[in-house]
């Protein structure tokens, strides 16, 4: 059989994870007693698995994640935050994206939001889904621009469109009319068409008043807050608290380091 011919028909049609086993497969010795039937599962399966791997990468870049290493299997449950653990690992199956549900995590600064938002995105890439992810901040500042230099009609169908909207850092600056109306645009399209995942700082009682008008304010949080699962965090900052056991390991050493250095007995300074 001619092996490299074969090579340069599979990479022509793209079949590039179909060559690595190929390959991989022709160096073992055990492998040449497999059937016709067996080798092509064997080939298919590794294109399939390659092929899915290569769209998860390209929806973890789209997505733009903070925190891009961040998985629902790292999570830290020990540290005091009042994380429930038992519907965050339920947030994790990503059923309530399909359902088209939003997830609203408060808490105060350093309590993990962020990071626990870019770990249910990105395993809402792994299951097939889109997401996009900005904080709300930079978000206005861009649609802002967005408005002025002819952008805004793509940029808002990206945000429309994705399965997973990620605001992060909702607050507290009141907004203005513009940022209002788009919020509302944006809201509007997705309810009952896709998720939104919001962090923020305030309570979610309070962000009546981050909106400021009394009427938009109703529609915007009626289509946010009544079909959203709450994940209501406290606790101590978990930077503080990284940084202080990385303290109290090193000390030791600091310490070790001031006794070996004292000169013994009659030795020369």
């Amino acid at each position: 059989m001619l092996t490299h011919p074969t090579l340069d028909q599979l990479r022509t049609l793209k079949f590039d994870g179909m060559v690595q086993a190929f390959v991989e497969l022709e160096a073992q010795e055990e492998t040449r007693n497999l059937s016709h039937a067996e080798w092509l599962a064997l080939l298919l399966d590794r294109e399939a698995a390659d092929r899915s791997t290569r769209r998860f990468q390209t929806r973890l870049r789209a997505a733009r994640l903070r925190h891009s290493q961040a998985t629902v299997e790292d999570v830290d449950y020990r540290t005091p935050r009042q994380l429930d653990r038992a519907l965050f690992q339920q947030l994790a199956t990503c059923r309530w994206i399909a359902e088209h549900r939003g997830l609203l995590i408060t808490g105060p600064c350093g309590v993990g939001k962020s990071w626990l938002s870019c770990a249910l995105a990105q395993k809402a890439c792994r299951d097939g889904y889109t997401v996009y992810y900005a904080r709300v901040p930079r978000l206005f500042a861009d649609l802002d621009l967005a408005h002025g230099d002819g952008r805004f009609a793509r940029l808002f169908r990206m945000l429309v469109k994705v399965n997973l909207l990620v605001l992060d850092d909702w607050g507290p600056d009141r907004l203005s009319a513009g940022q209002r109306r788009d919020l509302m645009e944006i809201v509007e399209d997705r309810h009952g068409r896709g998720s939104i995942l919001i962090t923020s700082q305030l309570p979610v009682a309070s962000w009546h008043e981050v909106i400021g008008e009394p009427t938009l304010g109703d529609a915007i949080l009626d289509r946010i807050v009544h079909n959203a699962y709450r994940l209501e965090l406290d606790g101590p900052s978990m930077r503080k608290l990284k940084a202080t056991d990385a303290t109290d390991a090193a000390a030791p050493t600091v310490a070790a380091t001031a006794v070996d250095d004292k000169p013994s007995k009659g030795a020369k300074k």
